[in-house]
């Protein structure tokens, strides 16, 4: 009775989260109608409450949600009725398989695949009093299976607690636009995926600070200079999203 009242209570905090303040609602709607056009396909890798999938259908996107989260899945098939989201209930990693999955039932969008994703982000800054008091098997693909049953994406958002770099190190070819979340916590994860990203293709780099849906910099930045702007960005305590632009080919031979 307690873990039920507990994950009810946590599924309940991240809707008013994610769906209940409406100016952050229209915000998110502006930025992915910027960034996707009508009939594009994005993956949303880490779906959890879903905000992200709407904002990208109401654009015009065909979306693929997964989550591997039962509670959000359920939530998930509810917001995708009527519209172009399929949901999908796997992990993402660097492999097919299973894996063991924490889950925080007061803070469900925290939930991780991660081993020793608790112990080290524990003490952070907003996740003092998060409990991981829930474990589940649940299956795991990788990017590329997503591709081989969907199609190639035009978008990837990835936010799933740690594992971003194992998610990219599952792609095998580079894709026209990708985000993935950082933590200043975790600043070697957002490190991996810069080199994962730059191993695959030449890329640009922007990211957005928070839930403020607008780009921080300017303009896009080559890997290199982008570095230490995130870095000098992370030390402010703010985590936030970093996008990945494909280069166009024309313009990358250009640069040569």
């Amino acid at each position: 009775m307690a873990a039920r009242f507990a994950s009810a209570i946590g599924l309940i905090r991240s809707l008013l989260v994610y769906h209940g303040q409406p100016w952050q609602v229209m915000a998110m709607r502006r930025f992915m109608r910027a960034l996707v056009k009508p009939g594009a396909l994005a993956f949303d890798i880490g779906a959890h409450a879903g905000n992200r999938s709407l904002a990208l259908a109401k654009a015009g996107a065909r979306v693929v949600a997964v989550e591997p989260q039962p509670a959000f899945r359920k939530i998930l098939q509810r917001i995708a009725s009527g519209r172009a989201i399929d949901v999908r209930g796997e992990a993402v990693g660097r492999a097919d398989g299973s894996a063991r999955l924490k889950i925080s039932r007061r803070h469900p969008t925290l939930s991780s695949i991660i081993p020793d994703w608790p112990g080290r982000i524990g003490a952070t800054r907003g996740f003092e009093s998060v409990e991981w008091d829930e474990e589940i098997e649940v299956p795991m693909v990788t990017l590329d299976a997503l591709i081989r049953r969907h199609g190639r994406p035009d978008f990837v958002k990835i936010d799933v607690e740690g594992s971003e770099a194992d998610v990219l190190e599952g792609l095998s070819q580079a894709l026209p636009l990708i985000s993935f979340e950082y933590l200043p916590a975790a600043m070697d994860i957002a490190e991996r995926c810069l080199d994962r990203l730059s191993q695959l293709g030449p890329y640009e780099f922007n990211l957005v600070v928070g839930e403020r849906q607008r780009f921080h910099a300017e303009g896009w930045m080559p890997a290199g200079d982008f570095r230490h702007f995130l870095r000098c960005v992370s030390l402010s305590g703010a985590s936030g999203d970093v996008y990945a632009r494909l280069i166009p080919s024309d313009r990358s031979e250009a640069k040569r």
